[in-house]
């Protein structure tokens, strides 16, 4: 199993991220780093500072080495999928073919509104997710690509640098929804995230993967998966879920750090994921 940690940027500075970031990437028990893409808080009142979430993976590609970098996940929302995309690319040289590509279909409404962001019924955001997907592959994938969809349009756009990564930068999904958001992990991911602890579900969902999986004549083992768990105080805990999580299924467990995640919380949680091995 890998160990992934998830510092979602409210709540703290930049140079607390930095300082972080460098630290743990030195501990090579981590895998990769997580950010989330969010305008303001959302795990405390919303009044709370909050960074941007390209400009934050940016920084810390800049100053890391060794972890892989990416968002669970960016919202389809805030940015056309043509620019997420070339983000996406840039951060990838800038880290030397260290960053997943995270994409979900966005979701929290008094954000949207506060920020004057259209934030379209859940049907339709799911046609703008797919038709995204669409869009971002081709873009990682072909020189310059045309597409004619409902929402979104490409006309020979020419799209490079390409990634470093081979054959492109890994998409990542995450979700519950079993109809079309499984059905787009099938087809698109390289990756699927489960959000929340229900360690059932997340297996019942890894089955109904596998047959969306037989739709695109795909094996539910070339995609990797991964869980989310809180860190709290008795660090013991985490050890527990990670044997957990291994047993239902998931390859990471990415561990959220609270706010304003200090570099003292590395080593003990190092020396636990360590002892997991």
């Amino acid at each position: 199993m890998r160990f992934s940690f998830k510092t979602a940027q409210q709540d703290t500075t930049w140079r607390n991220l930095e300082a972080f970031w460098r630290e743990a990437d030195d501990i090579d028990v981590f895998y990769q780093g997580w950010l989330f893409d969010h305008f303001r808080p959302l795990m405390s009142e919303p009044d709370g500072p909050c960074y941007e979430a390209w400009t934050v993976a940016a920084g810390v590609a800049a100053v890391t080495g060794r972890l892989r970098i990416g968002h669970m996940v960016t919202a389809n929302t805030f940015r056309h999928p043509a620019l997420a995309a070339k983000m996406a690319v840039t951060v990838d040289h800038i880290s030397n073919g260290r960053v997943d590509f995270g994409l979900g279909t966005g979701w929290l409404d008094e954000e949207h509104e506060a920020y004057g962001i259209d934030l379209p019924p859940l049907a339709e955001r799911f046609d703008r997710f797919d038709e995204a997907l669409e869009v971002v592959y081709r873009l990682f994938t072909e020189t310059s690509p045309t597409y004619e969809g409902v929402h979104y349009q490409l006309k020979d756009a020419l799209f490079e640098p390409k990634a470093i990564q081979r054959p492109h930068i890994p998409i990542v999904i995450g979700g519950r929804g079993e109809r079309r958001t499984l059905r787009a992990v099938a087809r698109y991911a390289a990756h699927y995230n489960y959000p929340g602890w229900d360690l059932e579900d997340f297996r019942r969902k890894l089955d109904v993967l596998a047959t969306r999986c037989s739709e695109f004549d795909r094996d539910l083992s070339t995609i990797h998966t991964s869980i989310q768990v809180r860190l709290d105080s008795d660090y013991s805990i985490i050890a527990e879920r990670a044997h957990e999580a291994a047993e239902a299924g998931a390859k990471e467990l990415i561990i959220c750090i609270p706010p304003p995640h200090e570099v003292a919380v590395l080593d003990p949680l190092a020396r636990v994921l360590g002892a997991c091995r």
